[in-house]
């Protein structure tokens, strides 16, 4: 992760505030780390387009440009969007008025103003890369993810590609880095700050322990600059385009965009304080859907959380290891003549004590570990989310439907059925604990914890879900549980959450 740190609106901001580039870029570098060891996000380099490393390889990768004959100079007018930092096609323009009324052209997409630029720049020749980049994304259909996101980088090498300016005056831009053997020019800040995936490898010397089996993970507002003019550039470096572009769209506030202007922008600090860092992370996972814009409230975070997270996933803690019903606070053992193991989950009928829905969930929840690592891969969170949130409700009505707390202990029978009964209910609970750790940290090692599952016994590649059931021993039976580590995820109260809300506000 990073920060992209230089521009005209970096300039300006900078001026308007009454300080340097430099200061303001170190200031608001450092909030971006806070935010991102807040929400628990953790990343092995934080890069910043400001860095000696960086600026070293981004004139590397110029040079590279230059030496393959893409650059050249020529005159260069357009309607420019300072805050996209981009030139813009008539066909992305609507006609305004500004705050005096005045007539002024803006930018369809976000709003912004833009105004007439004229400069001689050096030029890029994009136009020359529509067949080898139509190449790639043919031989490439899973470089660009979500689908839709591929098809429309598809549509735009169809229509017209002019070629790219990537310098700007440097009389009008000062804060970026100069073009080499040309100080009347500065690099175009896209060009500049999309070298920072190679300048944060070890670009130019030894990039190639990496490049270009990599990922990259961006909005959809800068699509174009990553899927066209990025692989473009790669390729005219002399460089393969990255693997794949995960590709995700944005959030709305009932339904409309976030905007400074209507005052509905989210401040995630504020969320956290609210929801927790793991009842904040669990929303966003659950409920993004990378394909298309996701919509936020209020109400709609408390009621997933306390839904999934409080009563479902906590509740179900709560009671399987409950002194009343687990007096002994152990892990139980499993009895094969109450479960015993059937082929076919649709041949199990009035076998040992449990039933045919028992033998379905025993099903998906071995089919759960492959299921998620699978989504997780595929850049669909919320698909994995969504399953495991499946088999915590179906674990529940395994719960609820045998009633253990009815169960007569001084039964011998009755003891071994409901040590079965809480056994696979706790195995169930590992194997979701174990899933969720990439979502919500604290939670599940909270949840591990208690089962007591040992650090090197949370891995995704050992996980094996009720051995005893397939005849094989279980680390975990006869263990001592965890010391209780209290609620597992305390539910929010909406008129608590909304005081508070109105309180930050």
């Amino acid at each position: 992760s990073g920060t992209d740190e230089h521009g005209l609106k970096i300039q300006q901001a900078a001026a308007a505030a009454g300080t340097s580039p430099a200061e303001l870029c170190e200031r608001v570098s450092g909030l971006f780390r806070q935010a991102l060891t807040q929400a628990g996000v953790a990343y092995t380099d934080f890069t910043r387009t400001s860095e000696p490393r960086h600026q070293r390889a981004v004139r590397h990768f110029w040079g590279a440009l230059r030496d393959g004959g893409v650059l050249y100079k020529g005159s260069y007018e357009g309607w420019y969007c300072t805050p996209e930092e981009s030139f813009l096609p008539e066909s992305q323009l609507a006609e305004r008025t500004d705050a005096q009324g005045r007539p002024c052209k803006v930018s369809v997409e976000t709003g912004h103003e833009v105004h007439w630029t004229k400069e001689e720049n050096y030029m890029f020749r994009l136009s020359a890369f529509r067949d080898p980049l139509q190449n790639w994304l043919r031989d490439n259909p899973r470089a660009i993810f979500p689908h839709p996101f591929y098809q429309c980088v598809l549509r735009w090498l169809d229509e017209d590609l002019p070629d790219l300016s990537v310098s700007r005056e440097r009389s009008r831009l000062q804060w970026g880095i100069p073009v080499p053997s040309d100080p009347t020019q500065t690099i175009y800040v896209w060009v500049d700050a999309l070298v920072n995936y190679l300048s944060v490898v070890g670009y130019p010397e030894s990039h190639g322990a990496w490049w270009p089996a990599v990922h990259h993970v961006v909005g959809k507002d800068i699509l174009k600059f990553h899927a066209l003019y990025w692989p473009a550039l790669l390729l005219a470096a002399g460089l393969e385009p990255p693997e794949r572009i995960l590709v995700h769209s944005h959030w709305t506030v009932r339904g409309q965009k976030m905007s400074k202007s209507l005052g509905n922008v989210v401040d995630p600090t504020v969320c956290m304080g609210q929801y927790g860092v793991d009842g904040f992370r669990y929303f966003l996972l659950r409920q993004g859907v990378p394909e298309w814009d996701c919509d936020y409230y209020d109400e709609k975070v408390v009621k997933l959380v306390n839904s999934e997270l409080a009563d479902a996933l906590g509740g179900l803690l709560n009671r399987s290891t409950a002194p009343s019903i687990n007096p002994s606070n152990t892990y139980p053992r499993f009895s094969e003549p109450c479960f015993p193991r059937v082929p076919d989950s649709r041949e199990a009928k009035g076998t040992g004590r449990a039933s045919a829905e028992d033998y379905e969930l025993v099903a998906a929840v071995a089919s759960l570990p492959a299921q998620v690592d699978s989504y997780f891969e595929g850049f669909q969170i919320y698909k994995a989310l969504e399953c495991i949130a499946q088999c915590v409700r179906q674990t529940n009505g395994f719960f609820q439907r045998h009633r253990p707390w009815k169960l007569d202990r001084r039964d011998a029978a009755e003891q071994l059925w409901l040590d079965t009964i809480l056994h696979v209910t706790l195995e169930c609970l590992r194997v979701y604990g174990t899933l969720l750790q990439p979502v919500v940290p604290h939670m599940a090692d909270r949840l591990l914890s208690r089962l007591a599952v040992g650090p090197a016994e949370r891995g995704l590649s050992g996980l094996t879900f009720l051995a005893r059931y397939h005849g094989k021993p279980c680390p975990f039976e006869g263990r001592q549980l965890g010391p209780d580590t209290g609620i597992l995820f305390h539910r929010l109260g909406k008129s608590e959450t909304m005081k508070k809300r109105k309180q930050e506000a």
